[in-house]
């Protein structure tokens, strides 16, 4: 099916109705945003979504994710920690005719941790707008996309029109830190014609991304009060150690990737990372234990095993003539991430080419979509690697993802908004609203 062209009438019915709707959807992103929705703390922002949902007359499915569904899937990474209350929620618009392609909407509620609040600005879960900037942890990464996708079929309804196919609006967790959020979607049985995950990207298209593996190093020694420091084993001293061996691999692993069909001319793809480290029990007590989270990147097509297998004889030869570890080696515990890298393929082209038509009428633009490669990944994997769904992110300008005053601009969110009502509108085709209020049997003007 070749793309729709949109009627220059409907068009700026859907600009004016995203503009009218446009105040009310900022105070929808600041409430939002103001949800600490961080990992194992889902819930509230959940149920956020699942109400705005249903107000909208969405079918909606909110599930409790079981682990045990999801592990013998491809993409699958462990979890530590409580996953009990885990849920994901997809709220589903049904068409009165089917006449066009269908979509899936992904957004990732997960933040990351906001650290000391003293070193924000503003307090991270208390919104604030600033000369055309809304300043939060998540505001950026990614509750602005998530809210410009669902205003975005607002808009549409608003503009007397819906999407004249089955359209997925998708509210997952664990992107942060597994993906397993998305991949319980798929595993529920959701599919679509292609996947739109509006993650801040300033209206770029990310067209390749790497893999990660999330490991923790488990370090143990033997304590000693410190007055005779060198009869124990210093864990915390000995992890630098191990830190230091794996900073190298990170090291060789970037030469060979300047052989690499996609990522060869990109400098430095793969970065390792010590996240977090905790150790010890007592000043005065020479630190028995040691834990160290890490991430290291892989490239698209690495072997996750063999990576794997890398990673643990190089904590093997940096431990071997190790003074202490020698006697205790480090246990290497993977959890979190273990993906794989994708490359956005040619069965993409069809919606990439409506984007850039959606792009187009946005900006008033013949300038093409800039694509990008990634040193980080999204869940666009799961729909590209394992399901066969071309899937891609586009989205708004954002700053200090993952640091401190983190923030959107605002009337990039506006663009979005636009941007994604234009892609929807010629990606799944239109039926007129009238159409939806003969079959309700009621004249109530429902979004959704």
């Amino acid at each position: 099916m070749t793309a729709l062209t949109l009627d220059e009438n409907i068009a700026a019915r859907i600009a004016q109705a995203v503009d009218d709707g446009f105040d009310a959807q900022i105070g929808f992103l600041r409430d939002f945003v103001a949800i600490p929705s961080l990992r194992f703390q889902e819930g509230p922002a959940q149920d956020f979504i699942a109400d705005a949902l249903r107000a909208r007359g969405y079918s909606v499915d909110d599930w409790t994710i079981r682990l045990a569904d999801l592990e013998p899937l491809p993409g699958f990474g462990p979890i530590m920690g409580d996953f009990s209350r885990a849920r994901s929620v997809v709220g589903t618009h049904h068409p009165v005719e089917v006449k066009g392609r269908s979509l899936i909407l992904q957004g990732h509620l997960d933040v990351v941790p906001e650290g000391p609040t003293e070193m924000w600005t503003h307090p991270p879960f208390d919104p604030v707008i600033e000369d055309g900037w809304m300043y939060g942890r998540g505001a950026g990464d990614m509750k602005a996309g998530t809210v410009a996708a669902i205003f975005a079929l607002d808009a549409l309804a608003r503009a007397g029109v819906e999407p004249a196919a089955r359209v997925h609006v998708q509210s997952v967790i664990e992107e942060e830190s597994t993906g397993l959020g998305a991949l319980s979607t798929l595993q529920r049985g959701y599919r679509a014609d292609a996947a739109v995950l509006p993650e801040p990207s300033d209206f770029t298209i990310n067209r390749a991304q790497v893999g990660a593996l999330w490991f923790r190093l488990r370090l143990r020694g033997r304590p000693v009060h410190v007055a005779v420091a060198g009869e124990g084993s210093n864990a915390i001293l000995a992890a630098h150690d191990v830190i230091r061996a794996l900073q190298g691999l990170e090291a060789d692993w970037n030469a060979r990737a300047a052989q690499h069909p996609v990522y060869g001319d990109v400098a430095h793809p793969l970065n390792f990372n010590a996240g977090k480290i905790s150790g010890g029990d007592w000043a005065s007590s020479v630190p028995a234990w040691c834990d160290v989270d890490c991430r290291m990147g892989v490239l698209p097509g690495q072997d996750l095993a063999e990576a794997r297998a890398e990673i643990e004889a190089c904590v093997a030869a940096a431990s071997r003539d190790h003074p202490f570890l020698s006697n205790t080696p480090p246990q290497v515990i993977w959890n979190g991430f273990q993906a794989e890298g994708y490359v956005l393929g040619a069965d993409a082209d069809p919606a990439l080419g409506v984007m850039q038509s959606a792009y187009a009428r946005t900006f008033q633009t013949d300038a093409p979509l800039q694509e990008r490669k990634m040193t980080a990944l999204t869940d666009t994997r799961f729909y590209g690697l394992y399901y066969g769904i071309p899937a891609f992110c586009i989205g708004p300008r954002a700053e200090n993802i993952h640091g401190f005053d983190e923030r959107v601009d605002l009337q990039s969110v506006r663009d979005l908004t636009r941007m994604l009502a234009f892609f929807i509108a010629e990606w799944c085709g239109l039926n007129p609203r009238n159409q939806r209020d003969a079959a309700d049997g009621c004249g109530v003007d429902r979004l959704g």
